[in-house]
């Protein structure tokens, strides 16, 4: 068969896979992510049915997948909103590091696959997929919840460190000397200055510039401005992926929202051909061996991120129910995860059956533990009922407003006399736009 002829085949067996399994996902109500991964075990090396014509060609669409994932990720939020959720949640955010990259760490370690590993397993387990928890608070209708600030702020504060996590891992991954990876770092953190300045300063005249009321002309723009810069950024060992992410900062108002419509269907597209073709790069037969610790270290940051979430709602005056929930919401792992395996493969290739496990255990689990992990966490807290007082006395202390219908949930256990019962009614604020 000539090779055009099947890769076209493939390519589209490829593409009308992964829209039947989005929309299996989409009834079930979880990601789809962990079917795009299995899918990739299916049918990638050691798989069912090997896809050789077109693995050229997905490579390059995983690649414009990472870009567009952080492009998107980017243009969710302004400068301002960055430097102000920087001020305000950074001890949150350093407990959120502490209690979830060591973890990574300390596995990678005990394995015995090196500090380099230790350090790419450690971006494995510290960081929560935006995309999955933005879905999950929208099916839950909890967008207007006074707790989905500090989530997204946790999401931001870990997204702002990727800017310096991502070329760090990356000059490790190369082999750079110390002064090789410093002199990254700085490059890596001039820029994320330099942009941030010019976001704050000037970035009306940005978005000006690249602003356009024909649709197609903001497309072509925006996504040829987003590839450059993420080739220069790696051409300068910065990533790719915080070149994207940059330029998704200094875009604003009416750009950032009229970009986001039209390029959302397409990071759609790659983001699922990249979780695809890190499936394809992973030997199914190489998941059972690591599958054990894979269980043990999702066990572990399910419950430290729990940990994290109920720290950072606490910080700010969250009560006891909507820090439950913020804790569940910030379990799911998925797309970031993914990025920093797919860069370390190259040093320590266990680290990517390990990851794929990982990811799967976790974007799984996250919607559940997002739902009932409050639910869960009052019923297991919730004090012991008093003794029946004796009938002559309870009926002389009963009044019509103390009587509670047999039916009634009993109150949750943060309810105190100076703090009126939590409620799903108490905890929610006005949507923030």
């Amino acid at each position: 068969m000539h090779d055009t002829t099947a890769l076209l085949i493939e390519l589209g067996a490829i593409i009308l896979g992964l829209g039947i399994l989005g929309r299996l996902a989409g009834r079930v109500g979880f990601s789809a992510i962990p079917l795009y991964l299995l899918a990739g075990l299916a049918f990638g090396h050691g798989g069912l049915l090997p896809l050789n014509a077109s693995e050229e060609f997905v490579a390059t669409g995983a690649e414009i997948g990472v870009i567009l994932l952080l492009l998107l990720l980017g243009l969710e939020y302004s400068a301002s909103e960055l430097v102000s959720n920087l001020k305000t949640q950074y001890p949150s955010g350093i407990v959120d590091f502490v209690l979830n990259a060591v973890p990574g760490a300390a596995a990678a370690l005990i394995l015995g696959w090196g500090p380099v590993a230790a350090v790419a397993l450690a971006g494995v387990t510290w960081i929560s997929s935006s995309g999955v928890i933005a879905k999950v608070l929208g099916d839950l209708g909890r967008l207007g919840n006074r707790e989905t600030p500090v989530i997204l702020g946790v999401l931001v504060i870990e997204d702002l460190a990727m800017a310096v996590y991502l070329p760090l891992l990356t000059a490790l991954l190369a082999g750079l000397s110390l002064a090789g990876g410093s002199l990254t770092l700085l490059i890596s953190l001039g820029t994320v200055g330099a942009v941030l300045y010019l976001a704050l300063r000037h970035g009306r005249l940005i978005s000006r510039a690249v602003s356009s009321d024909n649709p197609e002309m903001l497309l072509l723009v925006v996504l040829g401005l987003t590839v450059l810069v993420a080739g220069v950024a790696q051409e300068l060992q910065v990533s790719a992926a915080v070149g994207a992410f940059l330029v998704g900062i200094a875009l604003s108002g009416e750009v950032a929202e009229g970009a986001h419509n039209l390029l959302a269907p397409l990071r759609d597209l790659f983001a699922a051909v990249f979780f695809v073709f890190f499936g394809l790069n992973t030997d199914p037969a190489a998941i059972p061996p690591v599958l054990v610790p894979a269980l043990i270290l999702a066990t572990v940051t399910t419950l430290t991120k729990i940990g994290t979430g109920w720290y950072a709602a606490k910080r700010a005056g969250v009560r006891t129910a909507g820090r439950w929930r913020t804790g569940g919401t910030l379990v799911a792992r998925g797309e970031f995860s993914i990025v920093i395996a797919g860069l370390a493969v190259g040093v320590e290739p266990r680290i990517g059956p390990l990851a794929t496990a990982y990811v799967l255990i976790l974007v799984i689990l996250g919607p559940l533990a997002a739902r009932w992990t409050e639910p869960l966490a009052r019923r297991l807290t919730r004090k012991p009922a008093p003794a029946s007082p004796a009938p002559a006395a309870a009926a002389a202390s009963a009044s019509p407003e103390m009587t509670v219908s047999a039916g009634a949930e009993p109150l949750a256990a943060e309810s105190s006399v100076a703090e009126p019962p939590a409620t799903e009614a108490n905890d929610a604020a006005p949507s923030h736009p």
